[in-house]
């Protein structure tokens, strides 16, 4: 599906967004509103209202791709009831949101990803 290097960011919308919005529209959304670059690499989350809908937005590198989830039971993560600094995610927690996991956003499910730095002592 999704390449799941750690180097990958995810980032969530944080208003609630229309299920009908595809490609073009999504991408103005994260251009305009989340103040991000979709050809970057990231990947960009966005859930309904009803929270039982999400999508998610992946440039490949060849082309956008947008991936659709509805769930039968229960409900997403609802990142506009979160504050700022649960809009961004790892690919693990991405995969137990879509999973449907209850714990995405309540409790710190993955562990921060090691960065290398280039400083000369």
């Amino acid at each position: 599906m999704i390449g799941s290097t750690r180097q990958m960011s995810v980032w969530a919308y944080s208003e609630p967004c229309d299920m009908r919005k595809q490609y073009d529209s999504l991408a103005v959304i994260v251009t305009q509103n989340m103040n991000r670059n979709v050809l970057d690499g990231d990947v960009f989350l966005f859930v309904g209202r009803d929270r039982r809908r999400a999508k998610v937005l992946y440039w490949d590198g060849t082309g956008l791709c947008v991936f659709a989830k509805r769930l039968e039971k229960g409900h997403f993560f609802a990142p506009w009831k979160h504050p700022a600094d649960k809009l961004k995610m790892t690919m693990s927690e991405l995969t137990l949101l879509l999973e449907g996991s209850e714990f995405v956003g309540r409790v710190q499910l993955s562990p921060t990803p090691f960065e290398f730095t280039n400083s000369k002592s």
